[in-house]
């Protein structure tokens, strides 16, 4: 068995998808486990290479439920701890990041401000098994959405990678103008913002959709149109190919952007420097916040010049 591990969110696993058919095509008669948190299953499945999933929801839950492997994985960071969670699960052989804390050696040293799918990528290189980085496509989901919608997702893990809910309004208005179907999407827990950009542009309060993994893949999946933050969603549109313009704060485009040769994705960032974008932040970075409605609505008619 080969086991990998990636107890992180969607665009983390988004991320990790050309390194999982790497190792899938490098080991085609091994079981490929994925140790990664259980509400992910829709997503990985999608994925299409990963024969089994091993539950967990980070790096403090215990040791991993999992028979000793054959091969470990560290696609989920620098170490020591995510080197230890592996190594107690006694495999045979360890690949990973260089780091002297977890006495492992024999890795490639970490480089920060790799881009996060080249990343796991160059690991793999290291130890001879090829990734081609722009492998990142996902499966359709059955119950995908074909009716073209606009996406607008205002939501994201961290405070400081929120444009503001009355700038997502603004541009929801103007595109809703321009012909759009346009919908705000969210989890359970962004409903409230949701609602407040659906109304803000005009929209019945019914057009903020509270959706699952699976059906947020379906949605994306046959989308005309896609504005969000630098969150996971973003990676959904890469993955699908739909076009997509990306606001980002406090991280570089250089580390968590779309491919920069797709001409239907847009990337925009007023930042100089990545910084971390996960800790609770009063309010949106400025970096973020230097965004401004026209700039993001000429983005939009760039990806989608109907």
């Amino acid at each position: 068995m080969i086991l990998a591990l990636r107890a992180l969110g969607v665009g983390d696993l988004a991320t990790a998808v050309p390194a999982l058919r790497g190792l899938r095509t490098a080991f085609p008669g091994e079981t490929l486990a994925l140790a990664a948190p259980a509400w992910l299953t829709p997503l990985i499945d999608l994925i299409g290479v990963v024969d089994r999933i091993v539950p967990t929801e980070g790096l403090d839950r215990g040791g991993l439920p999992v028979e000793a492997p054959a091969l470990a994985v560290n696609l989920h960071g620098s170490g020591p701890e995510s080197h230890r969670l592996l190594r107690d699960a006694q495999p045979a052989k360890l690949w990973a990041f260089a780091n002297a804390a977890a006495r492992h050696l024999d890795g490639p040293a970490w480089d920060e401000d790799d881009h996060e799918v080249h990343r796991w990528c160059r690991l793999l290189g290291h130890y001879g098994i090829a990734a081609a980085e722009s492998d990142l496509s996902l499966a359709i989901p059955a119950a995908a959405v074909t009716d073209g919608l606009t996406i607008i997702h205002p939501g994201a893990k961290s405070p400081s990678r929120r444009w503001p809910p009355t700038r997502y309004a603004a541009v929801a208005r103007e595109l809703r103008s321009a012909g759009h179907r346009v919908v705000v999407t969210g989890s359970a827990a962004e409903r409230d913002i949701a609602v407040r950009v659906a109304t803000g542009a005009g929209l019945d309060a019914r057009a903020a959709l509270s959706t699952g993994l699976d059906e947020l893949a379906g949605l994306v999946a046959g989308a005309r149109l896609l504005i969000s933050g630098d969150t996971g969603v973003a990676h959904l549109a890469t993955a699908y190919g739909t076009p997509s313009v990306v606001l980002f704060g406090p991280m570089s485009p250089a580390r968590w952007g779309p491919p920069p040769e797709r001409p239907c994705h847009r990337a925009i960032w007023h930042g100089n420097r990545s910084e971390p974008g996960d800790r609770p932040e009063p309010g949106a970075h400025p970096a973020l916040l230097e965004i401004d409605t026209a700039e993001v609505l000429t983005a939009a008619t760039e990806v989608d010049p109907r």
